[in-house]
């Protein structure tokens, strides 16, 4: 019978203290920056979504076509080493409301009868979204949730007997990493993997060079600052929890939403600029005393990175985590990979 567990978060500090530490740290810094996991409140996951539908947003759906064209061969790959009479068991790193991962869910069904599912966020919202659109459309899918920080805990791997796994890291959450925590998260989750278990990683690819390429620069920084302004709204929303969750005092029609791309880095950089010199308060709490930040004309706060790959790049940084590549596919318009890799 499908069954839905919620997992209690092991960190010691709440997530009040634990959003003071970083907004302490961040905003103090010299750039100043906030880390991307304070996105993803309700509103912020919600916002998230959105943009996921977003016509400028071709990385979910190119994604999910990927999937949709190739589900059953990316199952039969990583169950190659499953044994005869062993199954696939999922587990998603940043699952959100795995909109995408129904589509390998039931390749999975299809391909072994029944399959258990573990996705890991730190979103209790997304996740019971995700539980129940999974439990009501896909038959012979067992949900395990946890709720947990993947960058920060101990993943929450519950090994079934007689099982290979299959981690699912895909939306190419892995470019929101600079390229050596990248490497950690990848390593972290390779030493709670046995050889044999699998990673299907999703990459956003780099713009191609040429009059003809496929991808260009103006389609990244579209993805990144759409019409409708939902971006904006998201980058903003981080203000905005830090005045609910630490009674801090910034005013966001002081800031505005900027993207850019940094070719050296390889890399869009989303940024709260200040539109005004102004100062902001966050009171004293169980983090700390109270903290006093002061802002010039045009200066920002560095909110997200999302690194784009090549080939080679993804195959080095699986490479430096013990994993080696085994197959990669791609839309024909090569804007996007999902590529398999072993554990090793």
């Amino acid at each position: 019978m499908p069954s839905t567990i919620f997992a209690p978060e092991s960190t010691p500090i709440s997530t009040i203290e634990a959003i003071a530490h970083e907004a302490r740290a961040g905003l103090a810094a010299t750039p100043k920056t906030l880390s991307p996991w304070l996105f993803y409140d309700e509103a912020g996951s919600r916002l998230f979504e959105e943009i996921t539908e977003l016509p400028e947003y071709y990385l979910t759906r190119t994604e999910r076509s990927i999937f949709a064209a190739h589900a059953d061969d990316i199952l039969h790959e990583a169950a190659r080493n499953q044994g005869p009479a062993g199954k696939l068991t999922l587990i998603e790193l940043g699952a959100g409301t795995a909109t995408k991962t129904g589509i390998l869910l039931a390749a999975a069904v299809r391909q072994q009868g029944s399959v258990v599912y573990q996705p890991v966020d730190v979103s209790e919202t997304a996740l019971a979204e995700a539980t129940d659109n999974i439990l009501s459309n896909i038959p012979g899918v067992t949900v395990r949730v946890q709720v947990a920080d993947y960058t920060r805990q101990a993943l929450p791997l519950n090994r079934l007997n007689n099982t290979r796994t299959l981690a699912l890291y895909i939306g190419s959450s892995i470019g929101n990493f600079a390229p050596e925590d990248a490497r950690d998260v990848l390593r972290n989750l390779r030493a709670q993997l046995l050889p044999g278990d699998t990673l299907l990683l999703g990459t956003d690819l780099a713009p191609s060079g040429g009059p003809n390429a496929n991808k260009t620069v103006a389609t990244l920084l579209a993805a990144y600052d759409d019409a409708a302004g939902t971006t904006a709204a998201f980058n903003l929303n981080v203000l905005t929890r830090l005045n609910r969750d630490l009674g801090a005092d910034f005013d966001t029609e002081n800031f505005r939403h900027r993207a850019c791309w940094n070719p050296t880095e390889s890399r869009i950089e989303m940024h709260l600029e200040s539109l005004t010199a102004q100062r902001v308060h966050i009171p004293a709490n169980s983090a700390g005393p109270a903290l006093t930040i002061d802002f010039t004309q045009g200066e920002s706060i560095h909110t997200e990175n999302s690194y784009k790959f090549t080939t080679t790049a993804v195959e080095a940084l699986l490479s430096s985590a013990n994993f080696k590549s085994t197959k990669s596919w791609q839309d024909p318009q090569h804007l996007f990979a999902a590529t398999l890799a072993t554990a090793i």
